[in-house]
């Protein structure tokens, strides 16, 4: 799958055309991006992430209504979504921060969180299978038995939603507590350096034009069509 983004903001640019130089452009736009990420702690930047992933269960939990109501669904949207939350959810954030970094700290630590560990990981091995099997069933580009593919829409989100919010609030919260200031700065550093080498930009930023695109295409894109009716 390819990012599509604009990582240099329009302040940015009108600056660089001020500056006069075309080769001003680079340094102006690291400048810009480095005075946007100041104060984003590592586990802010986490759950901002968690922000991204919860605007793809929507996706899911959408797609399988309309897949449930017999309607027509561009199911290349959802296999695009299916890929997001495959690259960005599972790739880096999952394997490469949680597995690799944070799980394994809280093993050491021990407590309530270190015994969420073994769930937590099962659910990822899950979440990727369920996933690829998303991405099988819209691969032909339509879907043809959409029973099966509601029912795990629906049963991929529903773990998730349980999965995030157990992160948000005691996971991530009880890793931080582990760390100095000074610790948890190194270690946003370090997930800011993992987060460019793998997707070679603002890696958050493009998973956000990527979702935003697919809610797009899959008339999703209006925050007030999930305003609760009345009682």
């Amino acid at each position: 799958m390819v990012f599509v983004s604009n990582n240099v903001s329009r302040r940015a640019v009108f600056s660089c055309a001020l500056a006069g130089s075309a080769m001003a452009l680079p340094a102006c736009a690291k400048r810009e991006d480095s005075e946007g990420e100041e104060g984003v702690s590592a586990v802010e930047d986490l759950m901002r992430e968690h922000g991204i992933l919860r605007r793809l269960l929507i996706v899911y939990r959408e797609c399988a209504a309309v897949l449930r109501s017999g309607a027509s669904l561009d199911a290349a949207a959802l296999a695009q979504a299916s890929d997001l939350f495959r690259t960005f959810g599972e790739d880096y954030h999952e394997r490469q921060l949680e597995e690799t970094r944070i799980f394994p700290a809280l093993m050491r630590a021990g407590g309530e969180a270190a015994g969420l560990v073994d769930t937590l990981i099962a659910q990822h091995q899950r979440g990727r299978a369920i996933n690829a099997f998303i991405k099988e069933r819209c691969a032909s580009g339509r879907v043809a038995d959409q029973r099966p593919l509601a029912a795990s829409l629906d049963a991929f989100a529903r773990m998730y939603e349980a999965h995030a919010a157990y992160e948000d609030t005691i996971v991530f919260q009880a890793w931080k507590r582990r760390m100095s200031a000074d610790q948890l700065r190194e270690v946003g550093d370090q997930f800011e350096d993992i987060e460019r080498s793998t997707f070679h930009g603002d890696g958050f930023d493009m998973a956000l034009d990527q979702v935003s695109q697919i809610e797009q295409r899959l008339r999703l894109h209006d925050l007030s069509r999930f305003t609760a009716p009345a009682p």
